[in-house]
């Protein structure tokens, strides 16, 4: 890898810049990064990592094997008919839009190119991703290697096909925010119990790590596992008995699918606003 233009500036950009670095993938000189008009936050990503930017496209996309799409999705539409010009059939183009599909983005670019396709989570941020990612036809052998090392930065990358990305978006891209619920609702009812705040959330944690480390390493399923620590008359039967009055279970699901059925929703209105544009 020679260079990465890197087109948006927020956390997902950040995490990609602390892995590549990391883990030496590209030359701190040879990322480069911009977005809308944030020179603040700009500046702080060179002051933190060393990385280069500039709102000169040329300047940017100069010598760039690599360009990552990594605005806001309700940007692309004007982020990339900004760029387009300087796209080139020989770069690799890596998106992380949700919703967004890689024919929306060759239809915005009006040209051919080698799409990645990826939906990462926030927890790259902490190199500790599950992220899926789809590529289309003209991807090289070359190029699919790179963007596993690229996806690798940042914790667990999977090949998927590109019609599994709304149900990945709606698993593991808003994933982390359910985890996030659930330890919430432990903290809650830790205060309600009488646990001092910062000893219970150390338990919380070191549970849900031990937790995902049994699923990881043991051959049994979740379901066996916790039928295991489920004793007939036990306090365990006790909690897990009121979850199912609650539907907790019913609910989880419900809620993925929501948030499947709204990634597929966001890129079909993408897609229609683009046609519209077409037909005017």
């Amino acid at each position: 890898m020679k260079k990465i233009a890197i087109v948006g500036a927020g956390s997902m950009a950040e995490a990609f810049i602390s892995g590549i670095l990391e883990n030496g993938l590209i030359n701190r000189n040879n990322i480069w990064v911009t977005n809308h008009s944030n020179e603040k936050r700009l500046a702080g990503l060179k002051e933190r990592y060393g990385v280069r930017s500039t709102y000169d496209l040329n300047t940017l996309f100069e010598g760039a094997d690599i360009v990552m799409l990594a605005m806001k999705p309700k940007d692309a539409d004007s982020a990339i008919e900004m760029i387009r010009e300087h796209l080139t059939e020989q770069m690799l183009v890596v998106s992380v839009l949700a919703g967004v599909s890689i024919n929306t983005i060759e239809t915005l670019a009006r040209k051919s190119l080698s799409i990645a396709r990826a939906m990462p989570n926030t927890s790259a941020a902490v190199g500790k991703s599950a992220t899926a990612i789809a590529v289309n036809s003209r991807i090289t052998n070359h190029q699919l290697e790179t963007t596993k090392q690229l996806f690798g930065t940042v914790g667990l990358a999977r090949f998927v096909e590109e019609e599994q990305l709304d149900a990945v978006t709606g698993l593991s891209g808003s994933g982390p925010a359910y985890i996030y619920y659930l330890i919430e609702a432990m903290e809650n009812s830790a205060a309600e119990i009488g646990l001092e705040k910062e000893m219970a959330k150390e338990l919380i944690v070191q549970t849900l790590i031990g937790a995902a480390e049994m699923v990881r390493n043991s051959p049994k399923s979740s379901e066996q596992l916790r039928l295991d620590v489920t004793s007939p008359g036990g306090t365990t039967e006790a909690g897990i008995r009121v979850l199912e009055e609650h539907r907790v279970k019913q609910a989880f699901i419900s809620c993925i699918q929501a948030a499947t059925a709204q990634s597929k929703k966001m890129g079909s209105t993408l897609e229609a606003l683009l046609k519209v544009g077409k037909s005017s």
